[in-house]
C-alpha cells in the first residue's frame, strides 16, 4: 500500500517578513504565502487522517511547520514516518527572473522558497529520514486542484481553483477525465480575485487571510449599486474570459507589494479612509463589502462561462478549491447561474486543503485512480471516555455531571436544554478537517428564538454583531425550510453554499435566516453523520422544526477547540449552558429547564 504525507504551510515566513520589514503591523504581517499550515495522510483506500497545526499550538491560521499535525496523522493512522513513501509539500517554487528583480525577492526566495528550504525546516523535525528522496514538492494549483477532483466522485469535471496566489498563478482551470487532470488555463498574480478580497477585508479594517467572510457576512447590509462606477477599477471582465485589475496595479514598490499599501491608498481615493479595526461599522463600509463581493461573483461567473468554450473544459460538474471557494455567497450564485447541473466544494478549500491535494496528488501520480466520493471530513482526532472522563474531572464547583448516558438520553437531554432556549456546546467523534465545525465540534441553539443571533454574537462568540449563524438541517427535509432543488443535497453537507431560507419559514427561523433571506445551511446526512442528524431529528420531534443553529466550538480568536480538556476550560470559561462531550453532559445550575 502507498502511503503519501502531505503538508501545508511556509515555516519561516512571517519571521523573515518581520526581518526584512520591520515596523509593520499585525494585520500587514499576515500578507505573506504559506499560512493555515497543516498535515494530511492518505492511502489507496482513501484519507486516513488530516489534520491543522492551528488545533494544535492555539495560533489561529498559523503558518508554522505543522509537526504536531504530522505526529497526529501518523498517531490517528498507526504508522511511524518511516513507513510513510513520500512526502509531498504543496508548494514548488523554483527560481526564476522574478525572484532577481530586488534584494528583497531575492531573500524571500533564498529563505521562505527554496527547495532545500523546506529540506532543513524536515531536517530539524524528522531526522534521519532521506529528505532527498522522500521529499516531493506540488505546484500549488495543482494541489488544490487536486483536492478538489480526486474527492468529488465525478468521473469528468471542470476544476476552478481560486485563491490570493500560487507561485505564479491567483485562478486556475483544469480538466478532470477518469484518472486524469490537466491545467487548461491560469490567471496571473496581478488579476488574483483572493488578493482582490483580502485587501479589502484589510481596508474594511479586518484581518486578511482571515476575516474575509465577516466581509461575506457584511456584504448582504450594503448596497454595490453606490459605488458601481468602481467595479470597472476592481475588476475588468474582457471577451474570452480575460481579467484585468487597475486597482492591483496600484502597488509598485516592493514595500508596496508586500502590505498593498498603494492599493489601500487607491481604495481610500474611491471609498473614502480606511476603517480603524476598532471604528463602528458605517453604511459605506457595508456599500464596499457589497461593492467586492458583486465583483467577485461577477468574475468567477466570467471565467467560468469562458471556461465552458474551451476544449476539455465544457463538462456541466464542477469542482471547486482554493480560499475564494469558502465564499459561500460565491458558490451559491454559481450554483443557480445555471453554467452547471453538479457541483462540489472541497471543505478544507483553503491552504490546510492543499496539504491534502499535495498527498493526493503524488498518490493518483503513482496509483492512477478515477475520483471516489469523499464522506464527511471526520478526518481529525477521537478521544475515548478515559480522557473525557479525566478532564471533565478538573471542573470546579458549580456544575452538574452526569456522565454513562444512553444515547438516547444524551439526546433526550440536549434536545430539552436547546428547547428550553439554552446553548449548548457538542464535542462528539472525530474533529473536522478545515474551517466548519460540522456536528463534531459545534455550539448548539436554538434558530427559532428571535434573540438568539444577537446572544450568541455578544455574550457567547464576542464578535461583530452583524455576523449570521449557520442552520444545520436533516437532509430529508432541507427543501421543506430552504430553497435547495431535490438532488442538490449534497452541495449543501459541507456549509459551503448558501441558499435562501423558504418565505414562511423567515420569521420561524429568525436566528439563522441573514438581512437578505438567505442562510449557509448544512444538510445533515443520517449515514455520514448519525450522531448529529438523530440529535437534530430529536429536536424535530420535541419541538416541531428539524433544524438547529450550528456554530464552530470556539471563543473569539480562538482555533476550533480539539481536545477534551480545551473543550471542558472552554466551556467553563465562557457563558455556554451546557456540555455535551462523548457520553457525558455538564451543565450549570441554571442550564437545566431554564432558558434565555
Amino acid at each position: 500500500m502507498v502511503l503519501v504525507l502531505g503538508i501545508s504551510g511556509l515555516d519561516r515566513a512571517q519571521a523573515v517578513k518581520r526581518e526584512l520589514l520591520p515596523g509593520l503591523d499585525s494585520r500587514e504581517l499576515r500578507l505573506v504565502q504559506g499560512l493555515d499550515s497543516a498535515a494530511a495522510l492518505v492511502g489507496e483506500d482513501g484519507v486516513l487522517a488530516a489534520s491543522a497545526q492551528e488545533r494544535h499550538d492555539g495560533d489561529k491560521g498559523t503558518g508554522a511547520f505543522p509537526a504536531d499535525a504530522i505526529a497526529a496523522c501518523l498517531r490517528m493512522a498507526g504508522v511511524t514516518l518511516d513507513e510513510v513513501d513520500v512526502v509531498a509539500h504543496g508548494f514548488r517554487y523554483e527560481p526564476s527572473a522574478a525572484f532577481e528583480r530586488d534584494a528583497l525577492t531575492r531573500r524571500w526566495f533564498r529563505e521562505v522558497y527554496a527547495e532545500e528550504v523546506q529540506r532543513e525546516v524536515l531536517r530539524k523535525h524528522f531526522p534521519g529520514q532521506d529528505w532527498e528522496r522522500k521529499l516531493v514538492r506540488v505546484p500549488h494549483h495543482l494541489a488544490h486542484a487536486a483536492s478538489a477532483y480526486w474527492l468529488s466522485g465525478f468521473d469528468r469535471a471542470t476544476v476552478l481553483v481560486a485563491d490570493g496566489m500560487g507561485e505564479t498563478e491567483a485562478t486556475s482551470v483544469h480538466s478532470g477525465e477518469g484518472p486524469q487532470l490537466r491545467t487548461l488555463r491560469r490567471y496571473p498574480i496581478g488579476v488574483s480575485l483572493g488578493i482582490l478580497y483580502s485587501v479589502v477585508t484589510q481596508y474594511l479594517g479586518f484581518l486578511p487571510g482571515m476575516d474575509e467572510y465577516k466581509v461575506m457576512g457584511l456584504a448582504p447590509y450594503g448596497d454595490p449599486a453606490r459605488f458601481a462606477a468602481a467595479d470597472a477599477e476592481l475588476m475588468r471582465r474582457l471577451p474570452d474570459g480575460v481579467l484585468r485589475s487597475p486597482l492591483l496595479a496600484h502597488d509598485r514598490t516592493p514595500l508596496e507589494r508586500e502590505t498593498h499599501r498603494g492599493v489601500i491608498r487607491r481604495l481610500e481615493e474611491l471609498f473614502g479612509p480606511a476603517r480603524h479595526p476598532q471604528a463602528p461599522l458605517e453604511q459605506r463600509h457595508m456599500d464596499v463589502a457589497a461593492t467586492v463581493q458583486h465583483a467577485l461573483e461577477e468574475s468567477l461567473l466570467h471565467v467560468l462561462r469562458a471556461a465552458r468554450e474551451m476544449p476539455g473544459g465544457g463538462s456541466q460538474r464542477l469542482c471547486m478549491a482554493g480560499g475564494v471557494a469558502l465564499n459561500c455567497t460565491a458558490n451559491g450564485v454559481i450554483a443557480r447561474s445555471g453554467l452547471v447541473d453538479e457541483m462540489f466544494v472541497q471543505p478544507a478549500s483553503g491552504d490546510d486543503g492543499s496539504a491534502l491535494g499535495a498527498a493526493l496528488w503524488e498518490l493518483r501520480r503513482r496509483r492512477p485512480a478515477a475520483p471516489r466520493a469523499m464522506t464527511m471530513p471526520y478526518w481529525g482526532e477521537e478521544f475515548g471516555p478515559g480522557e473525557i472522563a479525566a478532564a471533565v474531572a478538573g471542573l470546579g464547583a458549580g456544575f452538574e455531571v452526569s456522565s454513562g448516558l444512553t444515547r438516547n438520553g444524551l439526546l433526550a437531554r440536549v434536545s430539552a436544554l436547546l428547547g428550553g432556549g439554552s446553548v449548548v456546546s457538542w464535542f462528539q467523534g472525530r474533529m473536522e478537517f478545515g474551517p466548519r465545525a460540522l456536528g463534531h465540534r459545534s455550539i448548539l441553539a436554538d434558530p427559532r428564538v428571535p434573540g438568539m443571533r444577537a446572544h450568541l454574537n455578544a455574550v457567547v462568540k464576542q464578535r461583530e454583531e452583524f455576523r449570521p449563524f449557520a442552520p444545520a438541517v436533516t437532509a430529508e427535509r432541507a427543501g421543506e425550510f430552504f430553497e435547495i432543488a431535490p438532488g442538490q443535497e449534497g452541495l449543501y453537507r459541507h456549509m459551503l453554499c448558501v441558499a435562501q431560507v423558504r418565505e414562511k419559514y423567515r420569521e420561524v427561523l429568525p436566528s439563522i435566516t441573514h438581512v437578505d433571506g438567505s442562510a449557509r445551511v448544512q444538510v445533515v446526512d443520517r449515514a455520514q453523520s448519525p450522531l448529529f442528524w438523530e440529535l437534530i431529528r430529536r429536536f424535530g420531534d420535541d419541538h416541531g422544526t428539524p433544524v438547529v443553529l450550528n456554530t464552530s466550538f470556539n471563543l473569539r480568536g480562538q482555533p476550533i477547540v480539539r481536545t477534551p480538556r480545551e473543550a471542558v476550560e472552554t466551556f467553563a470559561r465562557s457563558s455556554l449552558d451546557a456540555l455535551a462531550i462523548g457520553d457525558v453532559l455538564v451543565t450549570r445550575a441554571r442550564a437545566e429547564g431554564g432558558g434565555r
